[in-house]
């Protein structure tokens, strides 16, 4: 008798070759995607500001946007990467649809821009930053991602949890790509850089307006900032706005203070930004007493954050001579005794600017939440989604890319806060593949009824259960034989 092989020195199973007919797949916690895409009726959304169909066959907007969410929810990088999900047997037949090929994709992406808009666009010996005007289809998918916040806000509303604060958080991210259309960018790379708006109570994405490379975040942050508070819901009760130093700029300070806001929705804007350290601002600050300087809080290697009203006033010449002056409060960073920073100093000194009359220490910790907030964001839109890949040298094809895995990040973020648990609301996108996405499951047909049965635990199906109670969805028997055979 041969002696027992060791385990690693053989393998405890056969091979089969054939194929496996039936409707399964590994990626079958996708379908919840597509549930909270229906639940929220995306169908009326689409219909009602995006209409490129023009024919009865084909895929209609929707079922594009839907596809390309699923893509981007299980993981896929660039749309060349639906010819991965493709003829997957289960998706095809939960949808009710089989999933477009990689030319239907790319034609539906390429309608988003607007050729004619080229001819906007200035010579660089004239003007090198030029912030390119969206489409009527781009601006139509605002729309659209407006339409999903306003319908996800009603559902946390429908569960008990109104959203009655809304607290906007702005900032840009550089996007490398080394297209030829791409532009330099201020960290000497090339590529783009897209401003962003979110509402930070809800995590979801309000905005955002796609950029050159070369365009610096302070050119006018007004358009991004109004399509975000545009976005918020009609019972929004209170509204406020934090930003970078980018956000110091006349315009988005004017229209954010300005009497015409308490009038809307909402009411009146409070906001806190970074100031610009310009020389005069930076030697106000410096001028503050020791004895005004008030410590808030003691960073883990012993530096000292304290604050202080600045008497400060603007030189600039938009400034109106009738207009209440803002409130400055000064930062500063003390180090202890024998530690300096990196320029041999052992402060500094940074500023906000506001319109709020909270303690000094408050504004300072509440306006420092934004890089928690915003940067997340950025960086799961980019690294979590496939919001990193540019997929064209068209500026309107990429601007609906970068727009429809924000999307996808609302649906996800729709998820975690409605459905899973408290520890797991938190879960970044890769872990929340392995609580949700990547699950094995299959299609079985029981008279006139398709039914989704999970290959996993009980704890995961919990998961599954929950977005079924909470985006409610009718069931109708369809006939999708063609599409598992």
């Amino acid at each position: 008798m041969p002696a027992r092989l060791p385990i690693l020195a053989k393998s405890c199973f056969a091979l089969d070759a054939r194929p496996l007919k039936e409707p399964a797949s590994a990626n079958a916690g996708a379908v919840v995607l597509s549930r909270v895409f229906r639940s929220l009726k995306a169908h009326e959304l689409f219909e009602a500001n995006l209409q490129f169909k023009e024919r009865q066959r084909g895929f209609d907007e929707a079922q594009m946007a839907e596809a390309i969410i699923l893509l981007l929810g299980i993981g896929g990088d660039c749309p060349e990467d639906i010819h991965l999900i493709h003829q997957d047997p289960l998706l095809g037949s939960a949808l009710g649809y089989a999933l477009p090929k990689v030319t239907a994709v790319r034609s539906f992406l390429e309608k988003f821009h607007d050729k004619s808009l080229e001819a906007l666009r200035p010579s660089r010996d004239v003007q090198k930053s030029f912030i390119f005007p969206s489409s009527q289809p781009v601006q139509a998918l605002q729309n659209v991602q407006a339409g999903f916040v306003r319908r996800i806000a009603g559902k946390y509303a429908e569960q008990g949890q109104t959203l009655s604060i809304a607290t906007v958080d702005q900032d840009a991210t550089i996007i490398e790509s080394h297209k030829k259309a791409a532009l330099s960018h201020y960290e000497g790379g090339r590529g783009y850089q897209p401003m962003v708006a979110i509402w930070a109570e809800a995590d979801l994405i309000l905005a955002d307006e796609w950029r050159d490379g070369n365009v610096p975040a302070r050119q006018a942050p007004l358009t991004c900032a109004q399509m975000a508070f545009a976005a918020l819901p009609s019972n929004t009760k209170q509204r406020f706005f934090r930003g970078d130093s980018a956000c110091h700029e006349n315009e988005l300070i004017q229209w954010l203070k300005s009497p015409d806001r308490e009038k809307e929705s909402g009411g009146r804007i409070g906001f806190c930004v970074s100031a610009m350290m310009e020389d005069n601002l930076q030697q106000a600050t410096k001028n503050v007493s020791e004895a005004q300087w008030k410590t808030f809080r003691k960073d883990p290697d012993g530096t000292l954050r304290q604050w202080a009203e600045i008497t400060f006033v603007p030189t600039e010449k938009s400034e109106k001579k009738d207009a209440k002056p803002l409130r400055y409060v000064g930062l500063r960073l003390l180090k202890p005794q024998g530690l300096l920073f990196n320029d041999g100093s052992d402060r500094k000194h940074f500023a906000v600017v506001t319109n709020l009359d909270w303690e000094g220490g408050k504004l300072l910790e509440w306006h420092r939440e934004k890089a928690g907030t915003v940067e997340h964001v950025h960086d799961e839109v980019k690294n979590g989604l496939a919001g990193a890949h540019v997929p064209s040298q068209l500026m309107g094809v990429n601007a609906a890319w970068f727009k429809l895995n924000l999307i996808t990040y609302n649906l996800v973020s729709a998820i975690k806060g409605l459905c899973l648990d408290p520890e797991e609301k938190t879960a970044r996108l890769k872990k929340f593949r392995l609580l949700v996405i990547h699950l094995s499951g299959r299609l079985s047909r029981n008279g006139c009824v398709l039914k989704l049965r999970f290959c996993a635990t009980k704890e995961a199906i919990a998961r599954i259960s929950k977005v079924w109670t909470v985006f409610d969805l009718p069931t109708q028997a369809t006939r999708l034989k063609s599409l598992i055979e």
